[in-house]
């Protein structure tokens, strides 16, 4: 059997509009154009590492126009037309700013101070306590271990901000931090007063013949997310004004801060009620063991009822995320981005969960 060679290219063959004809004909000019698409794509990746921070600044206005919107609507059940509640939610925003600048910065910073002052006085009184040594002895040295570590982490100025040392780094953190809730801030205004219109310019980008089916799957579960998104903050803030009273009650030092910490770390369900109940029965221990057996008690009442009655009703018919995904996703957000990135990665979970239960799976039941 003859085995007949064909040739591999030819003038006017199919073979020189194949992708390998510019490497054939001009190996230079190929490397050439590979290493200027490579050197593109690697200062692309660090352009927008440097925007990073701004980029993730608007995704978190994003999430919170997304979050507002059932305020929103709940303004319109209520007889108020769309344009004025979105007028009343636009001042309630610039309301909260200006209340952040004018009193919660000025008693953030005097809480932190002290806070500072007053726990390292609180572990000397706790030392010279009778039983002190002796369950120090029983656990071989670890209850003044705790103690110490706790102390040295208060008056440490990098457990308070993540720039610089002492105050200075201090102060640049605190205005870092109001100048980006400034910039969420305006951009969340800007986002809710175009909220609608810029919907409708998206939807437009889906070819006709799909355009209604894919605005109707949007439409639920953005409202679904919305409710997700304003059912957390709500939870947090029960969360929060419980705590505040509560520690005021048992006289635990640094109360504003501590409940002001809780709301955002209760933000992350399954596991941000339990981080502050651990820290705020530290703190109250280290107060008096009268007064963190006291918080701890209280505080487990409150987990109790919060999963129970408070959660059900508030989150109403919201998609709820699985605890294992709210770990995985906490742990992978905060990693990337700290505690802000654990904060977005459970509503970008819940998201990615709304997809599958609102597309993904009917599609599979249809098939």
């Amino acid at each position: 059997m003859r085995f007949i060679r064909r040739p591999v290219s030819g003038r006017g063959g199919a073979s020189d509009a194949g992708g390998d004809t510019l490497l054939h004909r001009s190996p230079l000019l190929f490397g050439y154009l590979v290493a200027l698409g490579a050197i593109g794509a690697v200062a692309t990746g660090f352009m927008l590492y440097g925007l990073r921070s701004i980029i993730f600044s608007v995704f978190l206005a994003m999430f919170a126009t997304v979050g507002l919107d059932p305020l929103i609507r709940w303004f319109q059940r209520r007889g108020m037309r769309r344009g004025w509640a979105i007028t009343t939610v636009i001042l309630i925003i610039v309301a909260v700013l200006v209340g952040i600048i004018w009193v919660v910065v000025p008693l953030i910073a005097q809480q932190i101070t002290f806070l500072a002052t007053a726990v390292p006085q609180e572990i000397t009184v706790l030392r010279k306590e009778g039983w002190f040594d002796s369950v120090d002895q029983a656990t071989n040295g670890a209850l003044s271990q705790l103690v110490s570590w706790i102390g040295q982490q208060v008056q440490n100025p990098k457990t308070w901000a993540t720039i610089g040392n002492g105050l200075v780094g201090l102060g640049l953190s605190v205005l870092n931090a109001v100048t980006t809730g400034f910039f969420i801030g305006i951009l969340t205004i800007y986002f809710i007063a175009s909220y609608d219109a810029t919907k409708q310019a998206a939807y437009r980008l889906v070819r006709h013949s799909r355009r209604a089916s894919f605005e109707s799957y949007s439409e639920r579960i953005l409202q679904n997310f919305g409710k997700y998104l304003s059912g957390m903050v709500i939870l947090a803030f029960c969360n929060s004004v419980y705590s505040l009273i509560l520690l005021l009650a048992t006289g635990v030092p640094g109360a504003f801060l501590i409940a002001l910490a809780a709301f955002f770390i209760t933000l992350i369900p399954l596991i941000g009620t339990v981080l502050t109940t651990a820290v705020m029965s530290v703190l109250a221990f280290i107060h008096s063991p009268v007064s963190g057996v006291v918080v701890l008690v209280l505080m487990l009442i409150y987990m109790q009822v919060e999963a129970y009655i408070l959660t059900p009703r508030v989150m109403g018919k919201a998609v709820q995320v699985p605890g294992s995904v709210v770990l995985i996703s906490a742990l992978a957000g905060s990693t990337l981005f700290g505690l802000p990135g654990a904060l977005v990665a459970i509503p970008i979970s819940a998201g990615i969960i709304l997809i599958i239960k609102e597309v993904v799976m009917p599609r599979k039941e249809r098939s």
